[in-house]
């Protein structure tokens, strides 16, 4: 196989999937690591990919990473009836966490204002923590993580990883930046990635939020599958979607306008 002709197979791979792995193109493409990494620093130079450790990620979109306010601003009606639904889902006396979001952002707004108590919130999002803050309401407690900011206002990395380690909570409530079947849960940034994916072991049930607009996006890092998801709440769902591959889930639909 030509070189020009492997690069189109690389190129269509990261189109299709996001991202691609160099020990995965190794196999499918019989040849040499220093021969992929060639390939893929052709398509860089192109403007095609973007290089990153162990593979390529899709130059276009998969590590593009929106800021909170340019996030809130998306799918405005259809993110509050998820935050709506998903606050049925927490019982007084429980211990939830919630991702960054602005998902999750809302359901902290909601449940600040409720009479959900005691609580105690796990967070590692400084808009959730700060909707959170009632200084004399002794029946809520809220735990912050510490960590790096991101551009959603996420507090990611070593230090905010360290801090979900050891925790158990009832409930993980997780904003995500892109959901597929094949996929599975997806952000551009894989420090979020690594620090979700702590929160999504100390729960006992994975709530995930998402949109309609999430589905079929793939972002850099995958932080679960769609197997260890137990409640997905959102919207809607895709019309072509095959209710087969959701692995038995439970899907609470929450329409905006209802």
């Amino acid at each position: 196989m030509l070189a020009s002709q492997r690069q189109d197979v690389i190129l269509g791979q990261v189109q299709e999937h996001g991202a691609v792995r160099v020990a995965d193109l190794v196999v499918d493409l019989d040849v040499s690591d220093m021969t992929i990494r060639r390939d893929i620093a052709e398509l860089a130079r192109r403007g095609l990919v973007r290089r990153v450790h162990g593979g390529a990620v899709d130059a276009r979109r998969a590590a593009h990473e929106p800021g909170f306010r340019a996030k809130s601003s998306l799918a405005g009606a259809e993110k509050a009836a998820i935050a709506r639904a998903a606050i049925d889902l927490v019982r007084p006396g429980s211990a939830i966490a919630l991702s960054a979001g602005t998902t999750t952002h809302l359901l902290a707004r909601l449940l600040a204002d409720s009479d959900v108590r005691p609580l105690t919130v796990v967070t590692n999002s400084l808009p959730a923590a700060e909707a959170l803050h009632r200084p004399d309401d002794h029946g809520l407690t809220v735990v912050l993580t510490g960590g790096v900011r991101t551009p959603s206002d996420a507090l990611v990395g070593p230090l905010a990883t360290q801090a979900l380690v050891g925790l158990r909570v009832d409930l993980a409530f997780l904003g995500v930046h892109g959901i597929d079947v094949e996929g599975g849960l997806t952000t551009p940034n894989l420090l979020e990635a690594e620090t979700d994916r702590a929160m999504v072991a100390a729960a006992a049930r994975l709530v995930v939020l998402a949109d309609h607009t999430k589905w079929a996006e793939t972002g850099l890092s995958r932080i679960a599958d769609l197997s260890d998801v137990d409640v997905l709440v959102t919207d809607a769902l895709p019309d072509n979607l095959d209710l087969d591959t959701l692995h038995g889930l439970e899907v609470v639909l929450a329409p905006a306008g209802d």
